[in-house]
Formats: structure tokens, C-alpha cells, sequence
């Protein structure tokens, strides 16, 4: 089916960066490493930005060994798109000028979307914009020491229906000079259940047209990021589950920006092909192909969703843990399998209504923002 590209859409502006179409790979622990994003950059022509995996602020700063690797961005990737995860706006300012004096970046996002419980239970991630001076402070000292460097935000809707935060964040972030904000329409409470509330994006639009405001949830393929678009008049969209075993959906997303309607349906043939290149990508980028190949475990599920592969074949390839090993356990497919109908659709964790970990008293005042500091830093990076 060919689709049509909204009318002229603006190329969207993250500080001096232009990108269009305006399509963002969101960050995603343990899947936007440099492997992922060669692959999603390679199908999209090297169109679109595409964000490294969560980097702790208090683990870059201490050079954390596993940090400094995550960091690491291929020679053809432009801009370098980092984003940082902290609590204490004095760790998060020295990361983020540790970033702009050692050029490790051209462009800075600010996690406050993430609802694992390990996060959220130290008041990061999507439990940090409920304390308004606090998200004021971190963002006051990231745009202060990021010089020309962009910062961009990317958040959820609030903690659950009765703690929504996102108009009063966008705001903020407005009033402290981040260039663009990101929004999962999900509460913290929702994790990934459930339905995108696609309007609450529209609102945030409306309630900051200063600054670009860019959608995330449900897009699962390129005709649902156009209907976003139109839907909410969001300037972007951010593309994080979706793309998940299906890098080629980027070459997907420019074709319906560009108005080709160009569509990629691989047979198994083609899917096997790319999950070997992901495998030895890993293997390279790790420096062990054995590791390489056991980290790539988790995306087989991805790639062979919905095409006619047995449990029994499907647990060999999961514990595979050589290159050599995974070929050949993919070549026992059936590889002239075409596209299968409905692999388009919803991929990942669809977990939902969670009680949410937070640390105790967070809901009883916004504006009170003792005991977080320093030490509710995560010390390790990657979610």
C-alpha cells in the first residue's frame, strides 16, 4: 500500500542539527548500543537520529569501564546523540561538561521517561518530574554546561492518572532553554500496557509551541508515525519497540516521509542475513564473538516474529554462542518463508498497570525535595 507523506513537513531542528525525516531511534537499555544503531542508520540511508542506550551521569563521570564503551560511537554516525540518566543537577553538570571538553557528543538527552523500578524507586526517571525544583535544577545545570550543545528531554505522561507532570515539565524545560521535548504518552504506571494516549501529546504541543515536541508510544510501523503526526501535530517522532527485530522499519519511515511509499517485507532469508550481521557486529563491538553472539540472544524472538519456526529450533538458536553455530541453525529454516502478515505489529514488553517504586513520602509534596542527591545515583549505565 502506498502511503502519503504529510504535506511538506518541516525538517525538524535540534539546535544546529536538522534532521529529516524528522524520526528519532529512541534509547533503549541494552538495544541502542552501536551495533543496533549502525543497523537502523544503514537501512535508513544515514537518515534520522539515532540515541545511544542510557548513560548514568555518576558513572561518567567516574569513567565507569562498561560506561566509557556505551559511549563509543561509530566514525560515520553524526550527530552523536548521548543520553544521560541522573538525580543531582551538580553530577549531571559535571557529566554533561565532562561531554562537551572531551567531545564525546553533539547532542545531550535527559532521561526522565524510564519506569523500571530500580530507577524510579530513587526518584529518577519518570519519577523525577513530579518534584518541579528538582527537574528545574537538573535542567538549569545541563543546558548551562552544555555551551552550543542541544539538550532534549524525553518524558512520560506523569506517575499514573491522579500524578500527571508532563504540561508543568514541558514548561520548565521551555523556561531553562532545552531545545525540543519528547513525550511517551504512557504514565509510569501504565510501563508499557495498554494504549498510547496520543492527545496528551497533542496538548503538549499546544502547551509549548515555542520549542519542538516530539511523539512516542505505538508506532509500529511507518503509517502510524504519518497518523501521529497528523493526529497531534507533534514536529517528530521517536521510535523505540517498534523497530525491535525490524531495523529496516527506518528504511520504512523515509519512504513514507518522502512520499515513495517504499516498504520492506523481507522473507526469512533476508531476516537471517541481518540477524547473523547483528550477531557479528556485536562480536566486534564487544571484542568477543562468543559474547557477541550470547548478547544477540534476545533479539531472536524479534526477528522471527510470526514466520513458522518451531520451539524446538527456536530454543537452539536462543543458546547459540558461536557465529559459526547461529549460521548454521539458520540455514535449517525455512528461509524462502515470506514477510509474514501481522509481524508488524506490537513487539516487546507490553506489561502494564504496575504499582510504581518510588521512594518513600515522593507523592506527599512536589515541591519538596530533600534527601535526593548524590547518593540516589545508579552506578552503572544501560538502564
Amino acid at each position: 500500500m502506498t502511503t502519503l507523506a504529510p504535506a511538506a513537513p518541516a525538517p525538524l531542528r535540534i539546535g544546529p542539527h536538522t534532521v529529516q525525516p524528522p524520526v528519532v531511534l529512541a534509547p533503549m537499555a541494552g538495544i541502542t548500543n552501536a551495533p543496533f544503531r549502525t543497523l537502523c542508520r544503514e537501512f535508513s540511508g544515514g537518515k534520522g537520529l539515532f540515541v545511544s542506550e542510557m548513560i548514568t551521569t555518576r558513572a561518567l563521570v567516574e569513567r565507569n569501564e562498561k560506561t566509557m564503551q556505551l559511549i563509543h560511537f561509530d566514525a560515520s554516525e553524526t550527530p552523536r546523540s548521548i543520553q544521560l540518566y541522573g538525580v543531582d543537577p551538580d553530577t549531571v553538570g559535571k557529566a554533561v561538561r565532562m561531554i562537551v571538553e572531551e567531545d564525546l557528543a553533539d547532542h545531550i538527552d535527559l532521561n526522565f521517561g524510564c519506569p523500571v523500578p530500580k530507577v524510579t524507586r530513587k526518584g529518577g526517571g519518570s519519577a523525577l518530574p513530579f518534584k518541579r525544583p528538582l527537574l528545574r535544577a537538573i535542567l538549569r545545570e545541563a543546558v548551562a554546561g552544555a555551551g552550543d550543545l542541544p539538550v532534549t528531554i524525553k518524558m512520560r505522561k506523569g506517575i499514573d492518572d491522579d500524578h500527571l507532570t508532563y504540561l508543568d515539565a514541558g514548561r520548565i524545560a521551555v523556561e531553562e532553554g532545552v531545545t525540543a521535548v519528547a513525550l511517551h504518552g504512557r504514565t509510569t504506571a501504565q510501563h508499557y500496557g495498554g494504549t498510547a494516549d496520543w492527545e496528551a501529546i497533542a496538548r503538549l504541543k499546544e502547551h509549548v509551541p515555542e520549542i519542538p515536541v516530539l511523539g512516542n508510544g505505538d508506532i509500529w510501523s511507518a503509517d502510524d508515525a504519518l497518523r501521529m503526526m497528523r493526529e497531534t501535530g507533534c514536529d517528530g517522532v521517536v521510535v523505540g519497540r517498534g523497530c525491535l527485530g525490524r531495523p529496516w522499519l527506518f528504511g520504512d519511515l523515509v519512504g513514507a516521509f518522502e512520499g515513495t511509499g517504499a516498504r520492506q517485507t523481507p522473507a526469512l532469508r533476508q531476516v537471517a542475513d541481518v540477524m547473523l550481521r547483528h550477531a557479528t557486529l556485536l562480536g566486534e563491538w564487544i571484542g568477543d564473538e562468543s559474547r557477541g553472539v550470547i548478547d544477540f540472544r534476545k533479539h531472536v524472538a524479534w526477528y522471527l516474529k510470526g514466520f513458522a519456526v518451531g520451539s524446538e529450533m527456536r530454543r537452539k538458536l536462543a543458546v547459540t554462542s558461536s557465529l559459526a553455530e547461529l549460521d548454521a541453525q539458520l540455514r535449517e529454516l525455512d528461509l524462502d518463508q515470506p514477510w509474514p502478515d501481522g509481524a508488524d505489529g506490537p513487539r516487546g514488553r507490553t506489561s502494564g498497570n504496575n504499582r510504581v517504586a518510588l521512594p518513600d513520602g515522593w507523592l506527599k509534596d512536589p515541591y519538596d525535595c530533600a534527601g535526593v542527591g548524590a547518593e540516589a545515583e545508579l552506578d552503572t549505565s544501560g538502564g
